[in-house]
């Protein structure tokens, strides 16, 4: 068959598939119409009558399991034909829970079609281990974002702030903001198991605003504990659900001066995904400026298209992902990558944040290539602001500013 759909005609009265034919394609009806229908016993049932714009087909052609009815043309019918290959991607890249609970619901009609048919209700076929193995983990996710629903109510959620070392004025610069969940039965759940439910679903929108709220309130106390002239600022991570919010750069700003905080303090990050939609981010980044606050894109270089986000977006900052800092020092690739990339930053003004830094030999090489701020576990691990001091600074870090033994101009083993 031709990879384009194919376009058919039935004449009235024309059959357009059996009852037990094996499926190879769904049709999409452009006109006419369309009688399903199944026998019971000698009698003919009719299940339904289909129209333009309606689809025909497509559950045998879903589960792989024979035709459970039969469809004859009542007029004349044009349809487009919809091959199995493409919906069966369109299934594979839908929502898992979407998809268990579509496979579901065709295979209870199935049984409630024959049961109707002949007046018993068979029992369920025996799973295979992956459709047991598929309904586990989409009951699991089910669970999971109901108990992240009862998270947000009952404040099991937690923000804790991982510092940002800043190399120029050799202090803490400021803070990521990152979400923390404390199951009451599971204990800390993974960040990347919640927040990626999360972002499948609309529950990104609520965590989203709690981690803001949170970050701007955490942010404010850790002020008044201080009490000096230290003023960092803390990231947030924008999804995009969140950016979609209307005037959501004057949300930023206003959560921000309810806790008492200037705008400049926040800073919005923006994931290389979402910067692809450019007008939107374009938008979200010019009200950002008009209050003050400062924009990054996160997850440099990790598979999109991020010299065109630099070329047409004014970032502030530029996040590099922690795949470019592994390898140093002694990686001469890894080191021009990093140095070409700070040297077109600086060319249109805006900074590096080198993150997932873990030693001081790393450090020593992002210094030597022009690199701004270090993020990583050599800066400091996530932590409760409550007990966090900003001020205590890991003097390796300090001694940055002195000579740097054993590395060349590039950052690199001499």
């Amino acid at each position: 068959m031709s990879s384009a759909s194919a376009k058919r005609v039935f004449a009235p009265g024309e059959r357009i598939f059996t009852e037990g034919d094996v499926p190879d394609v769904a049709y999409l009806i452009e006109s006419g119409r369309i009688e399903v229908w199944a026998t019971q016993g000698s009698k003919r049932l009719t299940l339904s009558y289909l129209g333009a714009g309606e689809i025909l087909g497509e559950m045998a052609v879903i589960d792989r399991a024979p035709r459970s009815a039969s469809a004859d043309a009542i007029t004349e019918v044009s349809v487009t034909e919809i091959r199995a290959d493409q919906l069966r991607a369109r299934l594979d890249e839908a929502d898992p829970v979407l998809r268990g609970l579509l496979v579901g619901l065709l295979s209870r009609y199935r049984r409630g079609l024959r049961a109707a048919r002949v007046g018993v209700l068979d029992e369920p076929e025996g799973d295979d281990l992956a459709v047991v193995d598929q309904k586990r983990r989409v009951a699991d996710k089910i669970r999971l974002e109901r108990e992240l629903l009862e998270a947000l109510d009952g404040d099991q959620l937690r923000v804790v702030f991982q510092p940002i070392f800043d190399l120029y004025e050799n202090r803490i610069a400021g803070f990521e903001a990152l979400v923390r969940w404390d199951h009451p039965t599971r204990g800390p759940v993974s960040p990347s198991e919640f927040i990626a439910l999360a972002e499948e679903t609309s529950l990104i929108v609520p965590v989203g605003h709690y981690a803001l709220m949170r970050s701007c309130v955490l942010l404010a106390e850790l002020d008044r504990r201080l009490n000096s002239d230290f003023r960092p600022w803390v990231a947030v991570n924008i999804s995009a659900r969140q950016s979609l919010v209307p005037d959501f750069a004057d949300l930023l700003a206003s959560t921000a001066r309810e806790s008492g905080l200037d705008p400049s303090r926040i800073k919005a990050e923006i994931t290389e995904s979402l910067a692809l939609d450019y007008e939107r981010v374009q938008e979200l980044i010019a009200r950002c400026r008009w209050h003050g606050i400062g924009v990054s894109l996160d997850d440099f270089g990790t598979g999109h298209s991020g010299l065109g986000h630099l070329h047409r977006l004014e970032f502030d900052t530029i996040k590099l992902d922690q795949s470019f800092v592994k390898p140093l020092p002694g990686d001469l690739k890894a080191a021009a990558l990093v140095r070409g990339i700070v040297t077109m930053l600086h060319g249109m003004g805006a900074e590096m944040v080198a993150e997932g830094v873990e030693t001081i030999e790393q450090a020593h090489a992002l210094k030597s290539q022009g690199v701004r701020y270090l993020q990583g576990w050599l800066v400091g691990k996530p932590q409760d602001p409550a007990v966090l001091d900003p001020l205590d600074v890991n003097s390796q870090l300090l001694e940055l500013q002195s000579s740097q033994p054993g590395l060349d101009r590039h950052g690199l083993r001499a």
